[in-house]
């Protein structure tokens, strides 16, 4: 009997077609994000569950399948009970393809581009009509060659960015949870402790997994230890910045401008970062690429056939379970 799948929402087609041809497929019909009640009835009966970061996927509602694999279309799986998983037996496999480290890093450098050069506003003014002729003083930014960017996280996207960040001559200040001596040796970089890439950093961008610990890493406490004139990016997880203090320390002056691609309580924004015009805002498209998506769909189609088949996926979360199922 072919094992039976449920995907949560359509992925792009060459994922689809590998779970077709191997699975009896259900995907959740509607171009939304489910709600958890639809989740549960798509699991009834299922042994295959294709998530996506969007869907909270707890054990009452594994309980609901006869799981044995969640794939999370992502590379974070804060959206999944890991544990409550393992302790079920449940593989959960995660997708860490190399377009997730370059195009983010590629929307990272565009959000720190259009808030320094002013695009968004400029598209605006021209649409607007606002535009009546080059003026010396018409919508000056800000330079970005030569400038200090503080890169905190130093995973795999962080990497991507501080390698671009070299390329516009840039110096780079990083913070992780240790040094990074390829970081020190091939890119000049320097680790710091937080406080310091804040107080130095002309460009503040984060990079790094929605964890107890990361929640609110950037609060009101580290806003005011920003340089003045800086600029605040986030395309990491929304809840990794307090929204409300960051709003406070944009309106005080404390932070000049901020690009963010996440929001804490998405898809809801903060009104106040809707209203300001040195706030540029982008529908988490970090990794909206048609490369980087494919390449997530095939991989987390063949993290969950590999499960399915009783193999070891090629990139699971939770290797434990491994001694579980002995």
């Amino acid at each position: 009997m072919r094992p039976r799948v449920f995907v949560t929402r359509r992925i792009p087609r060459p994922g689809l077609e590998l779970l077709e041809e191997a699975t009896d497929l259900r995907v959740f019909a509607e171009d939304r994000m489910p709600t958890r009640e639809e989740i549960r009835a798509g699991l009834q009966g299922r042994h295959g569950l294709l998530s996506l970061l969007t869907d909270t996927i707890d054990g009452p509602l594994m309980d609901a399948g006869d799981l044995r694999v969640i794939s999370n279309y992502a590379v974070g799986v804060d959206n999944i009970d890991v544990l409550a998983a393992t302790r079920r037996g449940i593989m959960v496999t995660n997708t860490p393809v190399e377009g997730l480290r370059e195009s983010p890093a590629d929307h990272t450098f565009a959000l720190i581009l259009a808030l320094s050069r002013r695009i968004v506003e400029g598209d605006r003014m021209v649409r607007q009509r606002g535009f009546t002729g080059w003026g010396p003083e018409v919508l000056l930014g800000t330079d970005v060659y030569g400038k200090t960017l503080g890169i905190v996280g130093a995973g795999g996207i962080g990497a991507a960015v501080a390698t671009r960040a070299a390329g516009f001559g840039m110096q780079i200040l990083y913070h992780s949870r240790a040094p990074k001596e390829e970081w020190d040796a091939g890119l000049g970089a320097q680790f710091v402790p937080l406080p310091q890439l804040l107080r130095e950093a002309d460009v503040v961008t984060l990079h790094v997994p929605l964890s107890a610990k990361t929640k609110h890493l950037i609060g009101a406490t580290e806003l005011q230890m920003m340089k003045e004139g800086a600029f605040l990016i986030n395309a990491s997880r929304g809840p990794v910045v307090d929204e409300e203090a960051l709003v406070a320390a944009l309106k005080a002056g404390r932070v000049a401008g901020a690009a963010l691609d996440v929001f804490e309580h998405e898809p809801e924004v903060h009104p106040g970062l809707r209203a300001m015009s040195n706030v540029v805002l982008t529908p988490h498209t970090a990794s909206a690429t048609w490369e980087t998506r494919i390449e997530m769909a095939v991989v987390a189609a063949e993290n969950l056939l590999a499960g399915l088949r009783g193999e070891v996926p090629p990139f699971l979360v939770n290797p434990e379970v491994l001694s579980s199922q002995d």
